[in-house]
């Protein structure tokens, strides 16, 4: 079974890109992230990085409601919790979140 794994400490790192994060790893050799480590653990492999999973899109309004933010113009911002950064385009009023996970084999 592959399923994409969505690396719970990454939001510490939002400006990382996905590829790095994945690879990090503690002194002991085993993966950074506690979520990526569990499934090592269990005896998952990492496969790839998934760097679009899910992608969740909606006005600059709801993404001021749903964060507690402002998003004055056009760009990338931090968001809490996020594990890469939201795309704000105030001309087409969309915000757009790409978040990355992943891919992890369970044999």
């Amino acid at each position: 079974m592959i399923a994409p794994v969505r690396p719970t400490a990454k939001a510490r790192y939002p400006l990382t890109p996905i590829e790095t994060y994945m690879r990090w790893t503690r002194e002991d050799g085993a993966p950074l992230d506690p979520w990526i480590r569990t499934h090592r653990r269990l005896g998952a492999t990492v496969v790839s990085a998934a760097p679009a999973s899910q992608t969740m899109t909606g006005t600059v309004a709801e993404w001021e409601r749903w964060t507690g933010l402002a998003f004055p113009e056009t760009g990338d911002y931090v968001i809490p919790e996020g594990l890469t950064l939201l795309h704000v385009d105030r001309e087409s009023d969309e915000g757009v979140y790409r978040e990355p996970n992943v891919w992890m084999r369970h044999c």
